[in-house]
């Protein structure tokens, strides 16, 4: 009868240290996985921003070249006085018209970064080659890139092994515009103008298992104009600073 005890004993004591090793070997596979995927993540979602930000910059310059680069002119831009004396009194804004094509260019980004969002490519404002280093087919689906898992080894020679991992976006919130100059003299006697396009849109990286939300800015210069006459040291119109913020609600279909 001890015997049979002591083997039930010692059979127990295996089970139950079976069982602890087990659980301990559980933990550790799930620990090491969440290291490893917070890693892994970190590197595919970098990857994955630059290239939304690529693609949505892409879009941002198109969208200005049309509807203002290529139909604004300058002078119809600015209201200069000058003194008789030839010196620069104030600098103007023409307000309807920046309100004008920001709107224009606000909404030509909404409405093209929704579409590639779709899938829908066709309906997309500028021409084919912009999007030359692009897949059309996976643009279709709403795929704008795809990453080769293997960039998470850091070797060049391991960059292209692997899944592909699908990368998608998608517009959220609200995008604001806004236009900015600046006035500096030139040479003698000469007053610079430039003026800049400021954007900016939230968009939503969407990776599988995993998603963030990135903001992308870009200043894009739209306007250039050399006038003669001494800088003055304030402007009526404050052009030294960027004018209000113009904001294009984003409305969900």
């Amino acid at each position: 009868m001890k015997r049979i005890r002591l083997k039930r004993r010692i059979k127990i004591k295996k089970i139950n240290f079976l069982i602890l090793a087990i659980i301990i070997i559980l933990i550790g596979v799930v620990l090491t996985f969440n290291f490893i995927n917070k890693k892994v993540s970190t590197v595919i979602m970098n990857y994955a921003t630059l290239e939304a930000k690529k693609l949505s910059s892409i879009i941002i310059n198109k969208a200005i070249s049309k509807h203002i680069t290529e139909k604004i002119d300058p002078e119809d831009l600015f209201t200069i006085t000058q003194d008789s004396n030839g010196e620069i009194k104030s600098i103007d804004f023409n307000s309807s018209e920046v309100n004008r094509f920001l709107t224009e260019t606000t909404n030509s980004v909404q409405i093209n970064l929704r579409n590639i969002e779709k899938g829908d490519i066709d309906a997309l404002e500028f021409s084919d080659s912009v999007l030359v280093d692009y897949d059309k087919e996976k643009l279709r689906q709403g795929i704008i890139y795809e990453i080769s898992s293997g960039i998470i080894f850091n070797n060049s020679l391991l960059n292209n092994i692997g899944p592909k991992i699908p990368v998608k976006i998608s517009l959220v919130g609200d995008a604001t515009s806004s236009v900015s100059s600046e006035v500096t003299n030139y040479g003698i006697n000469n007053a610079l103008i430039e003026v800049y396009v400021n954007l900016e849109i939230n968009e939503q990286v969407i990776l599988p298992f995993y998603e963030d939300v990135i903001k992308v800015t870009s200043k894009v210069p739209v306007a250039l104009k050399l006038v003669t006459g001494t800088v003055p040291k304030y402007y009526v119109s404050g052009l030294n600073e960027s004018t209000p913020s113009l904001v294009v609600p984003y409305e969900e279909e």
